[in-house]
């Protein structure tokens, strides 16, 4: 048997694996952007295959390809979003800053496929030509970031989303439990005054709460989409009505509420919509690496930190010292936190460079966008099961460090004026005395300092 087969584009012919179903333009591509190890993401693979099933039903419907053709397109679509094809997907996200491509190497494998469906040769183009049928209304130009929309929307419904809401629930569902254990809250990473370790978390719960609409808010951006623009936003080469009829089609594929957006122009030159939805996670991130490392400092120790909170012990923490356990959760979900910012930035950068009619730096605003989308869902996913639904608190050291507290002198204040309240707690600090002894040396009476200074009294609002 043969190991190449030759097919042909406007170029000329070039010799190809004969076990796989791309095309001409995929084997130049191999050729020209042999760089970095990674393939563009599944996800705009997947989205593509959704797309393409949309624009063949629109393009039957308007008599543009033969129901016969828009069937094959449709069967080859389902394989590849079943994962049947993946491995005749070879191209990195670093090509055409246009997606041109990889949408040529959908196009060309949909078309092989076909042939082999068909009992023709493959690379014969027939029954499907890769351009005149696969491609028909359609260009790089609005399939690829209708295809970064569609990617990123399903990403953040399936992986991000859920994630963050059980991620904010779990918390809040600890500062509920908590509701009643006093501790000593910090500012500057010194003594402050009470607080709950219920309040402490949920204020980690109002954040997520918080950022689970920003990105919800973001993602409704990404619904309007341009495809039926083709090369700049016109539509050239489309015939009325496709735009509304397949996005009306890949709406109802991913059950997303997906339109034909107001202006195409604006979506082909620019990806805005891509980079507030960026944005928003790196928002999330921030607060994620916060969350992180407030909680690995509550749990140092476990003897010479705060040791306020108790860790699950996921793994042993050191190859040398035995014993040893550390918040490798909290190290992993700062670390995601990191690269999803570090995504923003080169989203930002990459859309703030689109030149003209087109910005030429899709591919990479859309493998960044996506990897953060899927990186923070399942570090959240796993930060939530390993570390937040088994963590507990040290009832004890929170009582002690609540005892010893010398900033309960604050509630005094209002009775004794501020520097008499300063001497009271300089002497107790002086003298490693409890705040009681220094209150009642300096002349309060026993009954004021009870009532005042008792600890949870004092993280209830007044109003309460």
């Amino acid at each position: 048997m043969p190991t190449t087969r030759t097919e042909h584009d406007s170029l000329g012919e070039i010799d190809i694996p004969a076990d796989r179903l791309w095309g001409a333009q995929t084997q130049r591509a191999l050729a020209h952007f042999a760089v970095g190890r990674e393939k563009m993401p599944r996800e705009i693979l997947g989205a593509y295959a959704l797309i393409k099933k949309a624009c063949a039903l629109a393009n039957a419907q308007l008599g543009e390809i033969a129901p016969q053709q828009a069937a094959l397109i449709v069967r080859v679509c389902d394989e590849i979003l079943g994962g049947r094809l993946d491995g005749h997907f070879p191209l990195p996200p670093w090509i055409s800053g246009s997606g041109t491509q990889f949408n040529m190497n959908v196009n060309e494998v949909i078309a092989n496929r076909a042939s082999e469906l068909d009992n023709e040769p493959v690379g014969s183009h027939s029954p499907l030509h890769p351009n005149d049928h696969v491609n028909r209304s359609q260009s790089s130009n609005d399939t690829f970031p209708t295809a970064l929309h569609v990617a990123s929307a399903l990403t953040l419904q399936r992986v991000l989303l859920p994630a963050l809401q059980q991620l904010e629930f779990a918390c809040a569902h600890k500062a509920a439990l908590w509701a009643g254990l006093v501790k000593v809250g910090r500012t500057h990473l010194m003594d402050a005054v009470p607080m709950t370790a219920g309040q402490e978390w949920s204020a980690f719960a109002s954040q997520l709460a918080a950022c689970r609409a920003d990105v919800e808010h973001a993602r409704a951006g990404l619904y309007p989409l341009p495809l039926g623009g083709t090369a700049l936003g016109t539509g050239i080469g489309a015939p009325p009505r496709f735009a509304a009829l397949a996005v009306n089609q890949l709406a109802n594929f991913s059950g997303l509420p997906f339109s034909v957006a107001d202006n195409r122009f604006a979506l082909q030159a620019s990806h805005d919509a891509l980079a507030r939805v960026s944005a928003a996670l790196r928002t999330l991130a921030g607060v994620l690496f916060k969350i992180a490392n407030d909680i690995r400092l509550l749990a140092s120790g476990p003897l010479c930190g705060f040791a306020e909170l108790i860790l699950p012990e996921n793994e042993p923490g050191s190859s040398i010292m035995p014993g040893k356990v550390n918040p490798t959760q909290c190290e992993m979900l700062a670390m995601v936190a990191l690269q999803a910012m570090a995504n923003d930035h080169a989203v930002a950068l990459g859309n703030a460079a689109g030149m003209l009619q087109l910005n030429v730096y899709k591919p990479l605003i859309g493998r960044n966008l996506i990897e953060s989308a899927n990186l923070l869902g399942e570090a959240m996913a796993s930060f939530r099961q390993y570390l937040v639904d088994g963590c507990v608190p040290d009832e004890t050291r929170l009582a002690d460090y609540s005892d010893r507290a010398l900033m309960r002198v604050t509630a005094l204040s209002v009775h004794i004026g501020y520097e008499k309240a300063a001497q009271i707690a300089r002497l107790a600090l002086t003298r490693r005395v409890p705040l009681r002894d220094a209150a009642l040396e300096l002349g309060v009476a026993p009954e004021l300092f009870d009532r005042v200074c008792d600890a949870y009294r004092m993280t209830q609002p007044p109003d309460a």
